[in-house]
């Protein structure tokens, strides 16, 4: 029995241990989570709690209407056209933002004079957002004295669209304005085809790949992990455009280019006595972005290549 004291108190000790750094772990981190559930877990639960309500801020407290918010989105005229505005610059911009970013960083992997002059030149746009960009989008698209309109007239003889004037133009040009920020993805692309492995390379030239086959069948295929996070990112934050469409078109012209966040902003700080329905129409854009997540990883076993699935490496 006398050699049994020593163990337990060393377990002891260890127990007594591991208790004392949970407690200055919690201590630690507490600033974060109380900062977690006063500004970001709190409001989640509450906009879904107001979401069933009649919230007019002027007349407290909030009225329980039950699914009226919701019942009304399916009679709403407007709810419709903010989605298919909201979808047609998802399925157009989420591809087109990803190619354009790969082909960059592919370009931009080259062995060119002055790559990393070049690195940060496209890099720059990425750091700079809001105001000012969609002022600047605005003069370029303006159809009367615009850049874009002019370079089109000037060179080509082209007279130009009313871009953001015309219901047929006005998303194709916030699909254009999408690839502004496509620095910080490129950034990632690029450091992602550095790391592929170079002897996978030199296995394709012995087997006499050209620089096109190598790009598609061990670029590509390498670097899938980081297109699908690059795209999931890219699919969340198209249904949240805003900025440009408040600053430059209100939604306009004729709903065309009213997107989903826009009329969650109207019905919550523009139409007060609705917000409870923005608090509604909150949650059903945070369901139709699961749904794509989800969507999104569903396919991924069918295109995404982790290490071990990478052509020549060992399983």
């Amino acid at each position: 029995m006398a050699g049994i004291a020593p163990l337990d108190a060393r377990t002891i000790s260890h127990r007594s241990l591991a208790v004392r750094e949970a407690i200055w772990f919690y201590v630690f981190i507490s600033p974060w989570l109380l900062g977690f559930i006063l500004f970001t877990a709190g409001p989640i639960v509450a906009s879904g709690a107001l979401s069933f309500t009649h919230n007019d801020p002027v007349n407290w407290p909030p009225k329980w209407v039950g699914l009226a918010n919701y019942q009304l989105m399916w009679v709403d005229p407007v709810f419709w056209k903010s989605l298919q505005a909201t979808f047609y610059y998802t399925f157009a911009s989420v591809p087109l933002s990803v190619g354009f970013a790969t082909l960059v960083a592919l370009l931009l992997n080259e062995k060119i004079p002055g790559v990393s002059v070049w690195r940060t030149i496209y890099y720059l746009p990425a750091i700079i957002s809001g105001v000012p960009v969609a002022m600047m989008w605005w003069w370029l698209f303006n159809p009367s004295y615009g850049l874009i309109n002019g370079t089109l007239y000037d060179w080509f003889g082209i007279i130009g669209p009313r871009w953001l004037s015309d219901t047929h133009w006005v998303i194709p040009a916030f699909i254009i304005m999408s690839l502004w920020g496509f620095g910080g993805p490129m950034l990632i692309y690029l450091a992602a085809i550095q790391g592929v492995p170079t002897h996978l390379y030199e296995s394709a030239e012995l087997d006499g790949a050209n620089v096109l086959q190598q790009i598609w069948h061990i670029t590509l295929p390498s670097i899938t992990p980081v297109i699908f996070f690059n795209g999931v990112m890219a699919i969340i934050s198209s249904f949240q455009v805003f900025t440009n469409a408040f600053i430059i078109t209100q939604g306009g012209p004729n709903y065309a280019s009213y997107f989903y966040v826009l009329l969650i902003w109207n019905n919550a700080f523009t139409y007060i006595a609705n917000m409870g329905y923005a608090d509604g129409l909150s949650w059903v854009l945070f369901s139709i972005m699961l749904v794509f997540t989800w969507l999104a990883f569903r396919s991924s076993k069918a295109w995404v290549h982790y290490e071990s699935d990478v052509p020549g490496e060992a399983k």
